[in-house]
């Protein structure tokens, strides 16, 4: 598809577009070059498939390392169109991108997965709560609000805490408020933030469920993960979720799998959910792309999320969910106050040569992501230790 007249096509990186050999293989065109593109390039290179990502700016994590970079706004349908020229599929690593621009691209003849009809249900949470309902899924109790008044009418009936959500636009615990009164609420919505609310759920833990599904409707399903949050971070995630009935484990996979059938994802689908005292779940988030819950399948799955992914998006048969260790364990390692995360993997790697780093080329700050660490094992507490220790020293240098 060419981009429109008048209009600009993206920018190459140089080196990345005009002098690339012709493709072997099929060419996938990723919008977003963060870690999940950089991390979808080491399961492409695997696959014999050429991946293409569009970047905002050529020191992103993935332009980094992808020989095919192309420059642009996501948020641009010219660019977006001269983008896909030449993808045979075209796919996320974020949910940003305007939903009519995605019906375009489809509208002109472009395989784009997930298709806009399922990708909106991830970046707009109240066209997602109101399907789930109606599909009778597990939700907490919830209403579209416009002003104080219908915040303070929801608490009447569920209680506050009251949790806002942006309807649009959230990610990470952003666009996330847990509200105590109405004076809290007035606050958030004064900001002209479009939010709907949701009734505090008393939860047990958080877990998450990775499923997969290709355009024929096969799908498959990863072990239920419990996700450990700090701050709104991911900052562990434990596979197979320790202690969790298998019933309610099954439950689980059954509810993620039904998502991704009724609403007609095509990719991976990462499900997060509450699990409530009596083992039942009810939903929380859905993203439907590579995952952070997901990253220890990189090292401890038979078919990593990666590979999952572009193995649905391609209609390819899907691979192997089944666990290579009885646990798994991945931390992230997040920002500290020094830079220098390289002069560190000497003591990581030396004093645990089981432990498997994966830094992401990104810049490092406090706080932010910059990579995770994996180790695999039989014990959980001895496994939980082993990848604390080495995203702790890796983060700060610190001993645990």
């Amino acid at each position: 598809m060419a981009a429109s007249a008048g209009s600009p096509a993206p920018q190459s990186t140089p080196g990345h577009h005009a002098d690339l050999a012709a493709p072997l293989g099929p060419v996938v065109g990723m919008v977003g070059a963060g870690q999940l593109a950089r991390m979808t390039q080491q399961a492409a290179i695997a696959l014999g498939v050429e991946l293409r990502v569009l970047a905002n700016a050529r020191d992103e994590s993935a332009a980094r390392v992808v020989a095919d970079v192309r420059l642009g706004d996501y948020r641009d349908l010219a660019d977006l169109r001269a983008f896909a020229k030449g993808c045979d599929v075209v796919t996320f690593d974020h949910e940003h991108v305007p939903t009519e621009h995605i019906r375009a691209l489809a509208a002109g003849g472009l395989a784009v997965r997930p298709g806009a009809d399922a990708l909106v249900h991830a970046q707009d949470k109240l066209t997602m709560r109101r399907r789930l309902t109606e599909l009778g899924l597990p939700c907490p109790a919830w209403a579209p609000v416009s002003g104080p008044a219908d915040v303070s009418a929801f608490a009447e009936q569920h209680g506050w805490p009251v949790v806002l959500k942006a309807v649009r636009g959230g990610y990470d615990g952003r666009g996330v408020w847990m509200c105590a009164d109405a004076e809290e609420a007035g606050e958030v919505l004064a900001t002209g933030t479009a939010v709907l609310a949701e009734a505090f759920v008393p939860f047990e833990r958080e877990l998450a469920v990775l499923v997969a599904r290709s355009p024929h409707g096969q799908g498959v399903s990863y072990p239920v993960v419990e996700t450990v949050q700090r701050d709104g971070i991911c900052v562990e995630v434990l596979a197979p979720a320790p202690g969790l009935d298998p019933e309610h484990a099954a439950n689980a996979q059954r509810v993620a799998l039904t998502i991704a059938r009724e609403l007609g994802v095509t990719g991976l689908l990462a499900v997060e959910m509450f699990q409530l005292a009596d083992g039942g779940v009810v939903v929380n988030e859905l993203a439907m792309r590579p995952h952070n819950s997901g990253h220890w399948t990189i090292d401890g799955s038979r078919t990593s999320q990666f590979e999952q992914h572009l193995r649905a998006i391609l209609d390819l048969p899907l691979g192997s969910p089944a666990m290579t260790a009885p646990v798994v364990v991945m931390a992230n390692v997040l920002g500290g106050p020094d830079p220098d995360v390289f002069s560190r993997y000497e003591h990581v790697m030396a004093h645990d040569p089981g432990v498997k780093v994966h830094f992401y080329g990104k810049q490092v700050r406090p706080g932010r992501k910059i990579g995770h660490v994996t180790a695999v094992g039989e014990n959980l507490e001895e496994v939980r230790a082993r990848a604390r220790h080495a995203a702790v020293h890796l983060a700060t240098g610190e001993y645990v």
